[in-house]
């Protein structure tokens, strides 16, 4: 292909690959430039002939040839000098350091000292996170942590304790009403199981709108999504288990339920116990507890109810808000009552190609109980799925004791970032012995590191999409070769691993065998190990990538005869919890030093178009979208706070306080603030708010109001006061 740049001829080879920026997957066409003889991406584009995404791409995967060849890049392995500074040293002379330094850490305290954190980077990367979780089993370390104990661990815990439905939830291409709580996948590219996927979002839900489905959304924002809804709940922050118990006593007093299918796979006492523990939350107590019209949020739980199919979902704003466990519970409630699964006969339309081939009948599996993973040292919290709790890891690091955590790997993360309660991951990162990340940028927390791997990115390895993988809206096989050469000392995350492995005398163990010794395996060679079990073999997958694969389609089978898991929908402890948050006026009042005269508005998250997380900024195109994580604010709050666009203002938690920079958005509810996560600097303070943002981690306690079963922190629906702030005031802070 030959394109001509300011009337130049220029060879441009064109590479079909897929973006990994976030989880969504989206297939592109790679534009790269061989006539310098150093191949260059000059541009992305989508791929209109894509069965499921018909050329979708978003701002962020566009800027992918930036990413590449950003002059600030890390392209060498970095070591910290005595003085702080770093300096470039060859990738095998910093693992054998590394290596070194590991095993005498595990040799004198154990393996438990040696702990991981892989955040949303890692997940991105499909050998990143089995390869780094089969090193900690290799080493005997049960310290493995991840970002999904940090915004959503209720999402496997309320399944794993009620019960679930092994067939899964109904499809969203025939789903009748959908039922979104506070998620947006316009912007994040991600929606519960059965819901609207980052797939094309918008011409999707144009379409399957045309074709008679319902939308209703709560959210206390007039998002991109409520924006198309036929009912939007615009709910106060953090009361959301209260409208979803107002929502299920209307189905239930009403007798709107599957009653049949309650029949059969409800446990009856629990049900009954369920029925009068929302009878408290009538359509007036509703009402007036979250700030919308009765009428309203009795028309939205008929819509749901009328279905007949559908699915209800929710999202990260509710799950970081207060009782987050308790409103994870509640959706699933309204999906049992309605009976929104998937029945005997009828086929999947997500085919999870690379997960294992396991039955998918039409039963309930478990339920399982609380978690039963090891314990942590704090607050009583046990590990789950193999991972423990997020919230605690910092303590860990920080504490004395025969089991603190002494080594820490942060593996396509950013802890200082991202982990909730800033001062407490601070305090974790300058007491840890040995910090060893996995990064292509100096980010905040590799500015403590001592030592940095420059990994290969996503052009740069063969690649599939691990969690994307099981939401596809059709059987749709996905994978990648590496379609750009790498430039400098880079390894792949999953190297890393195996070097270090290597070094110490470890076997890494995946589904498929272990990973040879001697001569570092090809990704490709990794990634069949990893999907060794994969229901569609990997060649399969290569063979058809971009395409739909309608004979692999799943068909849900029929129940055992002697199936005998029944849904619990009454569980104790939230019922207890669900009395508890009645007596409630708001549910800030569960934070130690709330005072509702002083923290009168509520922040919340807030997902951005051109960022992802910590990663963005760094970006010339994106930082010019979106320069600073703004406190976006209703005009009209505003105005009673003498604030103005791009005035400063200052929001205190009862933990701690940030200085943000104010903008007016007509779609926040009154009383609400919304800002993104992960912004600012690893100095604690806000002296270049304009320029890198604040971070709302600082305003989080981690011990004030977190959930006793998963450990999650409140870090949405936080109660703040709001003040504006005079430049002149705040150059003196």
């Amino acid at each position: 292909m030959v394109s001509h740049d300011q009337g130049v001829a220029v060879a441009v080879e064109v590479k079909r690959s897929f973006c990994r920026i976030c989880h969504a997957a989206c297939p592109v066409n790679v534009h790269i430039d061989d006539s310098t003889g150093s191949k260059k991406v000059i541009k992305v584009t989508g791929v209109d002939e894509d069965p499921i995404f018909n050329g979708y791409t978003c701002i962020k995967g566009r800027q992918l040839p930036d990413q590449i060849h950003d002059p600030a890049r890390l392209r060498h392995a970095l070591r910290r000098r005595p003085d702080g500074t770093f300096e470039e040293i060859a990738s095998s002379d910093a693992l054998d350091d590394a290596a070194a330094k590991l095993k005498a850490i595990i040799d004198e305290h154990g393996p438990r000292a040696v702990a991981t954190y892989t955040g949303t980077g890692g997940y991105q990367n499909a050998p990143s996170h089995p390869v780094a979780a089969a090193f900690h089993k290799a080493i005997g370390s049960i310290s493995y942590y991840t970002s999904v104990t940090i915004d959503q661990p209720m999402k496997a815990t309320a399944n794993m304790r009620m019960g679930i439905w092994e067939a899964g939830p109904q499809n969203f291409t025939e789903a009748d009403v959908l039922l979104a709580i506070g998620y947006n996948p316009m912007v994040s590219s991600f929606a519960p199981f059965g819901g609207l996927q980052g797939t094309d979002p918008f011409v999707t839900l144009r379409n399957r709108k045309a074709e008679g489905l319902k939308l209703v959304v709560i959210d206390p924002r007039r998002t991109e999504l409520a924006a198309q809804a036929d009912i939007h709940l615009q709910v106060k922050p953090g009361e959301d288990p209260s409208l979803l118990a107002g929502m299920i006593n209307v189905i239930l007093t009403e007798n709107l339920h599957d009653q049949n299918f309650c029949d059969q796979w409800v446990d009856q006492e629990q049900l009954d116990t369920l029925r009068l523990a929302v009878e408290a939350f009538t359509p007036e107590y509703v009402a007036e507890r979250c700030g919308v019209d009765a009428q309203e949020m009795i028309a939205g739980a008929r819509m749901f109810a009328a279905g007949p199919t559908g699915i209800s979902g929710s999202g990260t704003g509710p799950s970081m808000s207060p009782h987050p466990s308790l409103m994870e519970h509640l959706s699933i409630c309204l999906n049992v009552l309605c009976g929104r699964y998937m029945r005997e006969g009828q086929q999947i339309e997500s085919a999870g190609f690379l997960q294992p081939d396991v039955p998918k009948r039409a039963q309930v599996i478990g339920p399982f109980g609380n978690p039963k993973g090891p314990e942590s040292r704090f607050r009583g919290l046990r590990g789950y799925n193999n991972e423990m709790p997020c919230s605690t890891l910092a303590q860990e690091i920080y504490t004395p004791g025969p089991e603190q955590v002494r080594a820490l790997i942060v593996n396509g993360g950013n802890p200082v970032a991202a982990w909730p309660d800033q001062a407490k991951s601070l305090k974790a990162m300058e007491d840890i012995e040995l910090l060893i990340v996995i990064d292509h940028r100096m980010t905040q927390t590799a500015e403590f590191a001592d030592y940095v791997f420059a990994p290969r990115l996503s052009l740069e390895r063969s690649d599939v999409p691990p969690f994307m993988d099981r939401w596809f809206r059709e059987p749709y096989a996905c994978y990648t070769e590496a379609v750009l050469e790498p430039e400098g000392d880079l390894l792949n995350d999953w190297e890393v691993y195996w070097e270090i492995a290597e070094r110490i005398g470890v076997q890494i163990d995946l589904a498929g065998g272990p990973i040879p010794s001697g001569e570092r395996p090809t990704d490709d060679e990794v990634l069949d190990l990893v999907y060794a079990k994969s229901r569609v073999p990997m060649d399969e997958i290569r063979a058809n990538a971009g395409q739909v694969l309608a004979d692999r389609k799943i068909t849900v089978a029929p129940a055992d005869a002697e199936a005998g898991g029944r849904f619990q929908v009454a569980l104790a402890d939230h019922m207890q919890e669900l009395a508890l948050v009645r007596t409630e006026k708001t549910s800030a009042e569960i934070m130690t030093g709330f005072d509702p005269e002083v923290h009168t508005f509520r922040l919340i998250s807030r997902r951005l178009k051109s960022h992802l997380n910590s990663l963005g900024g760094e970006i010339p195109g994106l930082a010019k979208k979106t320069p600073t994580n703004y406190a976006y604010m209703n005009p009209n709050d505003m105005v009673d706070l003498d604030l103005v666009d791009d005035g400063l203002v200052r929001l205190a938690s009862p933990h701690a306080e940030l200085i943000g920079v104010v903008k007016s958005d007509a779609s926040m509810r009154s009383g609400v603030i919304s800002m993104s996560h992960s912004w600012g600097s690893s100095s604690g303070t806000d002296e270049k708010v304009r320029d890198i943002g604040a971070p709302t981690n600082r305003l989080i306690d981690v011990e004030n109001g977190y959930c006793p079963i998963t450990g999650q922190a409140i870090q949405s629906a936080i109660p703040v006061s709001v003040e504006a702030v005079t430049e002149a005031a705040f150059a003196t802070v």
